[in-house]
């Protein structure tokens, strides 16, 4: 990490974005939380110093405290600028990059980022980038001893670290997780800014060229330990959480899928086989999403129809997303569940032969997923960064959250403010 002496440990880049004035109002209740033993200092970051001061403004209304525009330090800075991303870096330990679609944008964060000694975290769910960074950056990352860790957000830091919580929860060794997302609204309904949106349509317009990318890699398989996870159907009927599912489509299973290369690489720890499901409730809401699914998939495809779906947010995801994003009541009222079932072997039991014995069942569970619980994630991310300087891998680069993160006490902080981590039951069978 950068020890020199900077003004601000952490700076929120697109502070005025639809992410980004949650996580600054994130920041601004972390910076005051009784258990901190230092000053915080902290700084907000955007092209415009108006929107910035109304997102302080705004912040310190709901929080209660008057002074909190004139306790915070403002950047003006512009991702088409690289020398005011410079200057930003510069200025920051940790950098917090709330700007995306990241596949446009977030490279030059990244670049400026590296060049002045910056760490630098994001909330990105687009695989594409993700490993496209590592694949550019992570060695000069290294070099310069900063980490750029990637997707710590409700992408992916539940899924990535509720999987690691599964292995050191079990007495024995794990060899494959299936996870279920079920995301809990109120009256009211979910919506979701368009913002997401957007990252998707143009991440499934560009699958081709993710699919390139790995193929350049050209990775040696990680060994599959135990039986081979098998997929379910598209639409599969999950008998313990009594509901309908389809595959989750998000980041996790990437991300996932490094974090465990990394671990069995560089840790030595057995891989753990995973995949990523979503429940959708009874047959209605799987038609409904069949519809939605096909409509999409179809106009992904081309250029005309990726302009409709981005035109028309709300049309076509038949009122999940809007470019309004969530009013609070929606908000208060959602939460998610994120429930893994793991399978593996008790200490001593051969994995040669022999079926799994040993079953677990964990659970992630937390507020709103995408406006309060992604900036908690964000946020105790850094400041794992921060203050667990010695439990980060030992050089710098480019990492996943569970890469980065297995051996720190992020989940313990993710548990005091609301993410909590439970074990729902383990048996031998």
């Amino acid at each position: 990490m950068a020890t020199e002496q900077r003004p601000y440990h952490l700076v929120v880049f697109g502070a005025s974005g639809f992410t980004g004035q949650f996580v600054s109002e994130e920041v601004a209740r972390e910076q005051v939380d009784p258990a901190r033993s230092s000053r915080l200092a902290w700084a907000v970051a955007g092209r415009c110093r108006e929107k910035l001061q109304r997102v302080l403004e705004r912040a310190a209304l709901k929080l209660g405290r008057p002074t909190l525009p004139s306790e915070v330090g403002t950047i003006i800075c512009d991702i088409t600028n690289p020398a005011s991303l410079d200057e930003m870096a510069k200025q920051a330990t940790v950098v917090l990059n709330c700007v995306g679609p990241y596949r446009f944008y977030g490279e030059p964060v990244v670049k400026a980022c590296i060049e002045n000694g910056t760490s630098c975290i994001d909330v990105c769910g687009e695989p594409q980038f993700l490993e496209l960074m590592y694949w550019k950056y992570h060695e000069k990352a290294a070099e310069k001893g900063v980490y750029i860790i990637g997707s710590c957000g409700f992408d992916s830091i539940p899924a990535d670290l509720g999987i690691i919580y599964t292995r050191n929860k079990m007495n024995g060794t794990l060899t494959a997780v299936e996870s279920f997302l079920t995301i809990h609204s109120g009256p009211e309904g979910l919506c979701i800014h368009d913002g997401t949106w957007k990252s998707a349509v143009y991440g499934f317009g560009d699958q081709s060229n993710l699919k390139k990318l790995r193929n350049q890699a050209n990775l040696k398989p990680v060994p599959i330990v135990g039986p081979k996870l098998k997929r379910r159907w598209p639409i599969s009927y999950c008998r313990e959480l009594n509901s309908y599912s389809i595959p989750f489509l998000g980041a996790d299973m990437s991300v996932v899928k490094r974090t465990q290369r990394y671990l069995h690489e560089n840790l030595e720890q057995s891989p753990v086989q995973y995949a990523a499901y979503i429940t959708v409730g009874g047959i209605t809401s799987v038609i409904k999403l069949m519809f939605a699914g096909l409509f999409f998939l179809f106009f992904v495809k081309f250029g005309i129809g990726r302009q409709l779906l981005i035109k028309f947010p709300w049309l076509f995801s038949f009122g999940y997303f809007s470019k309004q994003g969530p009013t609070q009541k929606q908000i208060d009222a959602s939460s998610f569940t994120m429930t893994f079932f793991g399978q593996g072997y008790s200490q001593g039991f051969g994995s040669d032969k022999n079926k799994p014995n040993i079953r677990i069942c964990t659970q992630v569970k937390g507020p709103e997923a995408g406006y309060v619980a992604t900036p908690i994630a964000m946020v105790q991310a850094a400041m794992t960064l921060l203050s667990d300087a010695s439990d980060l891998p030992k050089a710098g680069g480019v990492f996943t959250p569970g890469a980065a993160f297995s051996r720190t006490n992020l989940i313990d902080r993710l548990n005091q403010r609301g993410i909590e981590f439970s074990i729902l039951s383990s048996s031998e069978v």
